[in-house]
């Protein structure tokens, strides 16, 4: 498809493109569905494709030999799976796959690169948006080691409440275990603190936000710099109000 406006995309990166680099890359990109659990970067294996994600929510997951697995981090609008590439590898352990249906705009890996070569601003711009995705992963560390259960739940929704643009999150148990690196019944108690505080409402495979601002006061210093990072980087805002 060629008849993509920079003005109309969502992505949040594309727009943030040079004009000229992204009429580079106009050319070769698809639109494409992106389903509950499509993998959009395969574990150990060469990327091929990219993805800016339009709407929905992807998940980047890190495991290990002894079958232990945790997210590392989100993408959503604001962002690209695939974007190790920029590192110069061409692959990564950790897998990335849909949680939350939505769609996106696909980009063959070397037309990406290709692009990059030729749009030098173009190039630090993405290489700027991989600093942010470390930083993320710096502050979920962070939260793991320094808030308590309750904290990192209230942090991780709101991440997902600036990606999904939406008050419904369908988000379930399994998943938010999986965010948190526990089991599905200590996500259970942490949701129903949070209940207690009238700040969600949770539902089979749905936690609706009811007030941000407390999930914001909950999370405390856990969350937000990485989102202004981003912001400052981008010019465009991710949090929600």
């Amino acid at each position: 498809m060629s008849d993509f406006s920079q003005s109309n995309v969502q992505n949040l990166l594309l727009r943030a493109l040079a004009p000229e680099a992204f009429d580079l890359l106009r050319g070769m990109m698809q639109l494409v569905e992106l389903p509950v659990k499509f993998e959009l970067i395969a574990p150990d294996v060469p990327s091929e494709t990219a993805y800016f994600l339009e709407s929905g929510l992807g998940s980047v997951v890190a495991s290990n030999s002894d079958d232990e697995a945790v997210e590392v981090g989100h993408i959503g609008y604001e962002g690209m799976a695939g974007a190790h590439v920029f590192l110069k590898v061409d692959q990564t352990p950790n897998r990335t796959f849909m949680q939350v249906e939505g769609h996106g705009i696909s980009v063959r890996v070397s037309a990406l690169l290709s692009m990059a070569q030729q749009v030098p601003s173009a190039n630090d711009l993405l290489l700027r948006y991989v600093h942010c995705c470390e930083l993320q992963l710096a502050h979920s560390a962070l939260a793991n080691a320094r808030y308590n259960l309750t904290e990192r739940l209230a942090r991780w929704l709101l991440m997902c409440h600036d990606r999904l643009r939406d008050d419904d999150l369908p988000l379930t148990h399994e998943f938010l275990s999986l965010m948190l690196g526990v089991r599905r019944a200590g996500v259970t108690n942490e949701i129903h603190i949070l209940e207690g505080v009238h700040a969600i409402k949770a539902t089979r495979g749905n936690i609706r936000i009811l007030d941000r601002r407390k999930l914001e006061h909950m999370a405390g210093g856990s969350y937000g710099m990485p989102e202004r990072e981003y912001e400052q980087h981008k010019g465009f805002p991710i949090r929600r109000s």
